[in-house]
């Protein structure tokens, strides 16, 4: 009988348990849907500031916008964290053509990848060759390629459901086609936009030359996915078309900029440390609304909600906006080497960096044990359509964090349009939709949430 009454009672304290963060988790949804502030912090940033390129006016006045909104929050603390990030900057817009004989030239939408040199005043204009990705260099040889324009035309694979794992497959050629062209004699290099779709928008990001003397550098510019398409129709039909760029960017001295961060003190376990954030700075072409506005203001709206539904957090939690994700992750590694400095706990880490699209679920770095804990979690999520808990990546900037005790995680919406925008001059505030932003904002604040109310598993060596 005693036992009959000892298990009741453990069913009656698990259902209430049970029911007690439905409750909360239901609060947290009802009201980033019914008293949305992400969505207007995100109007500011995109329509009033607009594109935060590292080291620009631009991203200090996001800096300065972001803490003020973080100081009306009431947070027990707000404050700055001096970063040293690079200073890149575009100059004038990028002209682009094509000639398939003298007087007959076609002209194109490019932009310059971010970390490019300039061309040569005037610009440069040569024959082009072809390539499906790095590897086919080495098989055509310096004879091929040399005094030529090296044209990286490797498309994003459309058959992979995630866009992320298509973009991961063809983004080497932007990041490090310029440094591996220049070893056959390229005199510069054009690459296919990161993108799924046919269109008119050329998509920088950043590309690196790696310990290539600056006197051997090469310019490297994006062309958009429909201008691939043309010019390598053209070549096909006419292998002696000749490409002419030119664009004035320019890698200036480092600048000082800073993180954003703002914290609630925990009540119970003050030193176990739970980060939540996004990336400040985003490229020059947009105003960075998806990548990485949205993040921002969903990782603020985290803290908000908490405070708006009653929660009192038993461990702290800091929001961090950092700075410099896009060309160099200063901000992240600085983020984390003061963490270490300061020998912080931190248990759990989120990042939203996949747009503001619906949301669909979470990626997790973790223990087995962890991943198996926040599995027990999923039903919680499935009324509100969040059903993607997968063991995979996190986030960039909270990847410095990583230790084996702690929980990476990453805020996994839709991502079948994210690449149409992804570093592009439309990625602007019009194409948010604010309830879906919302649900993000309230999809992380649940998971948040759960970690402060219960933790993470210890490793077993605590356990034992």
């Amino acid at each position: 009988m005693q036992k009959c009454v000892l298990v009741l009672l453990f069913v009656g304290l698990f259902g209430f348990a049970q029911t007690k963060d439905e409750k909360q988790i239901k609060s947290i949804f009802d009201t980033a849907l019914t008293e949305p502030q992400g969505y207007e912090w995100l109007n500011y940033l995109s329509n009033q500031i607009g594109g935060r390129l590292s080291g620009s006016v631009q991203a200090q006045q996001a800096v300065d916008y972001t803490k003020k909104e973080l100081d009306k929050l009431g947070l027990d603390r707000v404050w700055l964290q001096p970063v040293m990030v690079p200073k890149w900057v575009r100059g004038g817009t990028e002209f682009a053509f094509f000639e398939t004989k003298p007087g007959h030239t076609t002209n194109v939408p490019i932009c310059a990848l971010g970390g490019s040199i300039a061309t040569p005043r005037g610009g440069i204009k040569a024959p082009v060759i072809e390539v499906n990705g790095i590897e086919e260099l080495a098989q055509l040889g310096e004879s091929n390629i040399k005094g030529k324009i090296v044209f990286y035309n490797k498309p994003m694979d459309p058959t992979l459901i995630s866009t992320f794992s298509a973009y991961s497959g063809c983004v080497d050629q932007r990041y490090s086609g310029a440094a591996e062209a220049v070893k056959y004699g390229a005199i510069g290099v054009i690459v296919r936009s990161m993108n799924l779709r046919l269109d008119d928008y050329p998509h920088t990001g950043s590309m690196a030359y790696g310990d290539l003397a600056v006197d051997q550098r090469i310019p490297a510019a994006a062309i958009s996915t429909k201008a691939a398409e043309l010019l390598s129709t053209t070549l096909k039909l006419n292998p002696n078309t000749l490409f002419f760029f030119n664009q004035s960017c320019q890698q200036l001295d480092d600048v000082e900029s800073y993180n954003v961060i703002g914290e609630i003190r925990g009540s119970t376990y003050p030193n176990e440390i739970m980060t939540v954030g996004g990336h400040l700075d985003s490229w020059d072409l947009g105003d960075g609304s998806h990548d990485d506005g949205a993040g921002c203001v969903q990782s603020m709206e985290v803290l908000r909600l908490l405070a708006a539904t009653g929660h009192k957090p038993k461990r702290t939690i800091r929001v961090v906006l950092f700075m410099n994700e896009e060309n160099g992750l200063r901000g992240g590694k600085a983020y984390a080497k003061m963490a270490q400095e300061k020998k912080e706990n931190h248990v759990f880490a989120l990042e939203s960096d996949a747009g503001g699209f619906t949301p669909r679920g979470f990626s997790f770095d973790c223990s087995d044990a962890n991943f198996e804990k926040v599995q027990a979690w999923k039903k919680l999520f499935e009324p509100y359509l969040i059903h993607m808990f997968v063991k995979g990546g996190s986030g960039a900037d909270i990847g410095p964090l990583k230790h084996p005790d702690m929980v990476l995680a990453g805020l996994r919406p839709d991502s079948q349009r994210y690449f149409d925008h992804h570093h592009a001059e439309n990625d602007t505030f019009e194409h948010v939709n604010q309830r879906e932003l919302q649900l993000g904002a309230a999809t992380m604040a649940s998971l948040v949430y759960l970690f402060d109310e219960y933790g993470v598993v210890p490793p077993r060596s605590l356990k034992d």
